[in-house]
């Protein structure tokens, strides 16, 4: 009885303290002990533009990419996403059962150095087609700022960043970056300047992102620990790669949350710095107010 009882006042902790982190109107999309509510799936070729077919591939390549969905667990309260095997090259998402449309999510991000990460919005079943909110800790990355995963294949991000390591490769500071060379990009209608992002954001330990979706074609807005990124309104989006007619029903209903773990490709421009090998990213205190 009393082991049984101890174990019944350890679940009420854990659920109490789960509560306590839950903002108010929100609710939790991760219980803090389980994957419930996600489901892992392949990161698959997609192509840049919805209406075009996926890059060709060798068809074992194509059998070895879409039989591997990562390494998903949770340790310590948090998501754990990265590559599996560790250092394989192969990437993953993780993605919500339900689906949202308008809503604010809040969140808590711990990245290691060297992985190319983010969070998508209205995005398809299988995680790969929708829009980025990137958090991509790696040399030219940035964070808070959007890709357009198969929805144009361009970012609107304000900043970019690189990352200063001591000897062993231990990240010790993020520095601001050039813009990543031979990437289409267009400005956000509104953004921060880099030097306050960098005040706040906090080298090796929890992160916070709140993010706002809204709209039909939505105008999406990101904050990173209290800092407003970035803002963009895709109903007014002007850019030779942004063909609304064709991703309207893609982003414009209802769609998935993900994680991404990226997949590292011979020919990338980033190469090994998409992801290092045995990096993970963390995520925790998930939750939702749908608007």
């Amino acid at each position: 009885m009393e082991t049984a009882s101890l174990s019944l006042g350890a679940v009420l902790c854990r659920r109490e303290a789960l509560q306590a982190v839950v903002p108010d109107g929100f609710r939790p999309l991760f219980d803090g002990k389980s994957l419930n509510g996600w489901t892992p799936k392949p990161r698959g070729p997609i192509s840049r533009l919805p209406d075009l077919p996926p890059p060709k591939m060798a068809e074992d390549q194509l059998a070895r990419i879409m039989a591997n969905t990562g390494r998903w667990v949770v340790e310590d309260g948090a998501i754990v996403g990265g590559q599996e095997p560790p250092g394989s090259g192969l990437g993953a998402y993780l993605v919500t059962d339900a689906t949202f449309r308008d809503f604010e999510l809040e969140l808590e991000a711990r990245p290691d150095w060297r992985v190319d990460t983010g969070i998508m919005i209205r995005a398809s079943a299988g995680g790969g087609v929708g829009i980025q909110v990137l958090c991509d800790h790696r040399p030219g990355g940035g964070i808070g700022g959007f890709y357009f995963n198969g929805t144009g294949g361009f970012l609107a991000a304000p900043f970019f960043l690189d990352g200063e390591t001591d000897d062993g490769g231990k990240l010790q500071r993020l520095l601001p970056s050039a813009r990543p060379q031979k990437q289409p990009s267009v400005p956000p209608d509104s953004g921060c300047d880099v030097n306050d992002f960098l005040k706040k954001w906090r080298v090796n330990e929890w992160n916070h992102f709140r993010i706002r979706c809204v709209g039909e074609l939505p105008r999406l807005t990101t904050w990173v620990n209290g800092v407003k990124v970035a803002e963009l309104d895709l109903a007014k989006l002007k850019h030779d790669l942004w063909q609304p007619e064709h991703v309207r029903a893609a982003i414009g209903q209802p769609g998935h949350l993900a994680f991404e773990v990226h997949s590292n490709a011979a020919n990338d421009l980033y190469g090994q710095d998409r992801w290092a090998s045995g990096a993970v990213c963390r995520w925790r205190r998930i939750a939702i107010r749908e608007l």
